[in-house]
């Protein structure tokens, strides 16, 4: 359960970039877990080549996926805002794999080992049960962080803007917000948790490849259509059902199947609420 937990918060904060840039500018961002992998990578090599403190380590590859969220969001997706879903998609899959190959050219295809950046030692909450400290920092800094983003996004000028763009793009605009400014935003807000969770995910399973985003993202665009993409607490609440579920079936005899599992739920989601839990339904007016 406390692993699930810690692997559910993970997925939590790679499907709060989906869901926010879903939800404010309606597109599915695909290359969202190869910024995670960018990120991993760009604290790999603080640590190991440049021999950083792990603080500075996340705080670069933060700062790293930030700036490569706006700039995808301003040369792929920018000029395609009008265009229809399918030609966003493609240019989503497109840039995915660009990022991969650019991540293969410079590392090559051979996985690494990841330097935890966590230095708390294992602990036990009651005898016989031993947490690690990967995973007491990944759950702690997971709720801190949506906490944090919540607070966000419902108190301050800026989150009512998303707001505003997620409700109407077109009214938001007439008065008088910076809907393009807004978009960016959100890019960046998502691009930095996939840096954050990047660098929790590779402190928990130590192995980095340029492939190490993709099960991940994957996964947690899974758990933001269980919730309910667009929905920020629909995400979060997917995305703990799904880690824990995971761990249970990991630690019984068919842990063969815990990836199949989650796509058979992504199946039976859209077959019986194609909105998930907490999405609404929504009527296109002709």
């Amino acid at each position: 359960l406390i692993s699930g937990i810690s692997l559910g918060s993970i997925y939590a904060l790679i499907a709060l970039g989906y869901t926010m840039v879903y939800g404010i500018a309606k597109m599915l961002n695909f290359a969202h877990g190869d910024v995670i992998m960018i990120g991993a990578y760009v604290a790999y090599v603080s640590i190991s080549t440049l021999n950083l403190s792990p603080f500075f380590a996340v705080l670069i590859a933060v700062v790293t996926c930030t700036l490569l969220g706006i700039l995808i969001e301003r040369v792929a997706y920018k000029p395609l805002r009008n265009s229809s879903p399918l030609t966003v998609l493609i240019t989503a899959i497109g840039v995915s794999y660009l990022l991969q190959n650019i991540a293969l050219l410079i590392f090559g295809s051979k996985a690494v080992n990841f330097t935890s950046v966590v230095s708390l030692p294992a602990f036990e909450i009651v005898p016989g049960l031993t947490v690690t400290g990967e995973t007491a920092v990944t759950i702690a800094v997971s709720v801190v962080i949506m906490a944090a983003l919540m607070i966000f996004i419902n108190h301050t000028k800026a989150g009512q803007a998303m707001l505003a763009v997620s409700e109407d793009r077109g009214a938001a605009q007439l008065m008088g917000v910076n809907v393009n400014g807004t978009i960016s935003l959100t890019f960046a807000i998502g691009s930095a948790l996939a840096a954050i969770a990047a660098v929790l995910l590779c402190s928990s399973y130590p192995v980095l490849s340029p492939y190490t985003g993709a099960m991940p993202g994957i996964k947690a665009f899974v758990a933001a259509v269980f919730g309910g993409i667009g929905s920020i607490p629909g995400a979060v609440i997917g995305a703990f059902l799904i880690g824990i579920c995971e761990s249970v079936i990991k630690g019984s005899d068919w842990s063969v199947f815990s990836d199949a599992f989650t796509f058979a739920l992504l199946i039976i989601i859209l077959v019986v609420k194609p909105t998930g839990l907490f999405g609404e339904k929504t009527t296109d007016k002709v």
